[in-house]
């Protein structure tokens, strides 16, 4: 590839009210308040060094603006432009100044119509991995990945690895060997981005690192003890694929979080993808308990980048007998 796409870096969602997301996600779970003013709350967890990975946007209309990609150089944004734009993929320039604290930005829709946003440059923040002393509620270290509902996963797939360099990790296949989810990285875990079969595109969850699995259980406590034990979804448990400790929770807003920890290193130029069976119920949960039928059948919309309404969705091209065991 010409262009260095590094992690996932942010994501930028529409809220109702912002007083009571920042109770949730700041007094509750711990988040940083980096900045805020009367339509924004910028956020970062304790080992960011960047001004935040969260933006919550207060608007009447729910949705998910971007999800941001960091790069590497401001000539890895240029080269992204022309690739999106070879494929005859929506293309939109956000310039310095525009969005609070951000640099240039690439605004685009890829094949899947999702929206997303490739930058470089962001503004500094202090790094808190060792001011103990601000440990609260979680304990929220960084940004992990995200994971959406695509209507067709292969299509998906082929353009962020054929295209955008990402590799694979772990997959999920049926007995046709049809492709019904891809878990795709680019810094050295298991995902930056993952999709699953589904209608959409649409936002199944955003996911930040915890600094251990007794992290997830005293959230549950703390979430409890403030009047939030209903936020909890699903969890806490182990995950099969990625063997990652998990916790899901909504927000205020109705948004899927995940809470995680514990996933493994995929650097080596000769790892191989690991295939779970489609039918093999220990990929979403190692331990065997179900996941509730609000954790398959609801999610979140993402938004157009030119006119702010909600993306249209399309039916899966695959579509199963048994129930739905994915993560």
């Amino acid at each position: 590839m010409d262009f260095n796409i590094i992690r996932v870096a942010r994501v930028v969602l529409n809220v109702s009210d912002l007083d009571r997301s920042r109770d949730f996600y700041v007094k509750t779970l711990g988040f940083i308040e980096t900045e805020s003013d009367s339509e924004h709350i910028y956020l970062r967890g304790l080992e960011e060094h960047v001004h935040h990975s969260l933006v919550l946007k207060k608007s009447e209309k729910k949705g998910v603006q971007a999800l941001g990609y960091k790069v590497a150089s401001e000539g890895d944004l240029d080269k992204l432009a022309l690739l999106f734009q070879s494929k005859g993929l929506r293309t939109k320039w956000l310039e310095k100044g525009t969005q609070h604290a951000l640099g240039r930005a690439l605004h685009v829709h890829d094949v899947s119509n999702l929206p997303l946003e490739f930058f470089c440059e962001m503004d500094g923040a202090e790094r808190l991995l060792q001011r103990y002393d601000l440990y609260r509620g979680s304990r929220v270290q960084r940004i992990d990945h995200v994971n959406c509902a695509v209507p067709d996963v292969q299509k998906a797939y082929d353009f962020f690895t054929n295209e955008l360099g990402f590799s694979c990790s772990e997959y999920t296949a049926n007995e046709e060997e049809k492709l019904w989810a891809a878990w795709l990285h680019r810094k050295p875990c298991v995902h930056d981005q993952a999709f699953m079969n589904g209608v959409g595109p649409r936002l199944h969850h955003f996911a930040y690192w915890l600094p251990d699995p007794m992290a997830l259980i005293h959230t549950c406590d703390v979430l409890a003890s403030v009047g939030y034990a209903d936020s909890i979804e699903r969890g806490p448990g182990r995950h099969g694929l990625s063997n990652a400790f998990f916790l899901y929770l909504r927000d205020p807003d109705g948004y899927r979080i995940e809470l995680y920890n514990g996933d493994y290193l995929t650097s080596d130029p000769d790892f191989k993808p690991i295939r779970w069976d489609l039918n093999d119920e220990r990929r979403q949960t190692f331990w065997g308990h179900k996941a509730p039928d609000s954790w398959f059948n609801e999610t979140s919309p993402f938004l157009d980048i030119d006119t702010g309404e909600q993306v249209e969705n399309s039916e899966p091209t695959l579509t199963q007998k048994k129930p739905e065991f994915i993560i």
